[in-house]
């Protein structure tokens, strides 16, 4: 490619439109023919009801061949009797044909569109409307316990790639008529279905308008994962962290959907979304609900502490051995002076070394097949590591350090890429100003993470601003039975915009 813009701009990506159904229901299927030319998957076939010629157009592949056979072809072209001058499409529907999913169609367009989506559709000669009959066949996942999200009670349905199977798992949880689902389609070419989950009476209308309206101006090409509606949906894209949730789990979902929250299941995937998102729910499984209180607060307070000891620890070290050991005993200082005589760098450069390692090793054991990812990890963590520490790159209570930092990182999964580029920051931090640095440093993580605010919820909330009501429900967890007298609701921590203050509080 020789041109200077070698990038395609997807507005000027345009299909071709053939417009309104024709009443020559030869040329519907003729047109469908030329609008997939070239496809061997489109299957087009002519037949006759009581002399009326009927044209049947399917995508091979993600059709039920059999249902088609069974349910309409034969009946349609086996009737013998008259078909009714005013409504012969509704005859046949209503009264030949077999199925639950059934529907007209006006449009071309949008009958090729369902076309794509494994349904028939049925063309009838002197008609300006076809029936779009639902005989789809897509091949699926099946449901399997999910991968990132592995909890020790609970359920062990996961999501899968199928969008219709995702809304049953909600559907059968949530028997209610207040559970609200919206479709939507995303991306000029993709054109991926979306549906938008929400409890009426709990959502808050101006989060649910506000969803509506980034989906509705997405500008892109198309939609193959959660990802690429979470930049849309996340306004605070300079932050580390995220105000738009990830789940795999159907009940995790519903869980949320409860608390007044939206819910995305995005077609072809089997992650769903949640808006907004808090920074204490990174904390929190559905173990923690089925355990005793005070064991889920205990539990809490561990992954908390691990997220603290990720970020911090690799910094603190650093900053303690190069400007601060007398903060440490004698005997101690002796024994990590002896062992990082014999290195070739600082602390800084070995800290920075050893965790570019092992996200190496990590990444590695990630992309690889699973029957040599565990493999992987092993030389990493057993070979490399030990190599490094006999050829003197690294000492060995930086190699500690970096074992216990992978581990606590590891806790809490959800955020874990915030966690690998601020610990980074703070080991180049600590080893350039000290603690001192470190400490300023932690003041202005803090202060970040309280000045978010999307979808007027803050981020740190009920932690700040502080709400005793929401509060039982956050680091510490009361008895079922006293959450259950009153939910946790996520529009309580909307902020007022005359006075910035908890809407509970005014």
């Amino acid at each position: 490619m020789t041109g200077k813009n070698t990038f395609l701009n997807i507005d000027n990506l345009t299909e071709e439109s053939f417009g309104d159904i024709r009443e020559n229901a030869v040329e519907n299927g003729r047109l469908i023919k030329q609008a997939f030319e070239g496809s061997f998957d489109i299957v087009v076939k002519k037949g006759y009801c009581n002399g009326k010629c009927v044209v049947f157009a399917n995508c091979d592949g993600l059709c039920n061949s059999q249902k088609i056979a069974d349910n309409a072809i034969r009946p349609i072209l086996s009737y013998k009797g008259e078909l009714p001058e005013d409504s012969p499409l509704e005859f046949i529907a209503d009264r030949i044909i077999c199925g639950t999913e059934q529907k007209k169609e006006t449009s071309l367009d949008n009958a090729i569109m369902q076309l794509l989506r494994g349904t028939l559709l049925i063309f009838l000669e002197g008609q300006k409307e076809c029936i779009i009959f639902g005989v789809q066949n897509i091949p699926e996942r099946a449901i399997t316990e999910p991968d990132t999200e592995v909890q020790e009670f609970g359920s062990r349905e996961g999501f899968t790639e199928n969008i219709k199977t995702n809304l049953t798992l909600v559907r059968k949880r949530l028997c209610t008529t207040n559970f609200k689902i919206e479709m939507l389609e995303t991306g000029k070419t993709g054109k991926t279905r979306v549906l938008i989950c929400y409890m009426k009476g709990r959502v808050n209308p101006d989060t649910l308008e506000e969803v509506r309206s980034r989906l509705q101006g997405l500008n892109i090409d198309m939609v193959l994962g959660a990802g690429y509606l979470r930049k849309t949906l996340d306004t605070k894209r300079k932050s580390l962290f995220t105000m738009v949730g990830e789940t795999q789990r159907p009940d995790t979902f519903a869980a949320k959907l409860c608390e007044g929250k939206v819910g995305l299941i995005i077609d072809g995937t089997p992650f769903a979304l949640v808006v907004p998102r808090l920074f204490i729910e990174n904390f929190q499984t559905l173990d923690d609900y089925v355990n005793r209180p005070f064991y889920a607060a205990f539990m809490r307070s561990v992954r908390i502490l691990a997220f603290l000891i990720s970020v911090f620890l690799p910094g603190v070290f650093v900053s303690i051995g190069l400007f601060h050991q007398e903060m440490l005993p004698d005997d101690m200082l002796y024994n990590i002076v002896i062992m990082e005589s014999n290195t070739l760098f600082t602390l800084t450069i070995e800290a920075l070394i050893i965790h570019f390692i092992y996200e190496i090793v990590r990444e590695a054991g990630l992309r690889m097949p699973k029957t040599v990812g565990h493999a992987i990890s092993i030389v990493g963590a057993l070979v490399i590591g030990d190599a490094a520490v006999t050829a003197g790159l690294i000492g060995a209570p930086m190699l500690i350090v970096v074992a216990l930092t992978a581990i606590c990182s590891l806790v809490s999964s959800d955020v874990y890429q915030p966690i690998a580029i601020l610990r980074i920051v703070f080991i180049l931090i600590g080893g350039s100003t000290g603690l001192y640095g470190i400490v300023i440093g932690a003041a202005v993580f803090v202060i970040s993470l309280a000045s978010m605010t999307d979808y007027g919820v803050p981020f740190l909330a009920p932690l700040t601003p502080y709400d005793k009501a929401l509060f039982r429900d956050s680091v510490f967890r009361l008895s079922n039975e006293k959450l259950g007298a009153r939910i946790f609701d996520i529009n309580g921590l909307k902020m007022t915009k005359e006075e910035g203050k908890n809407v509970n509080d005014a």
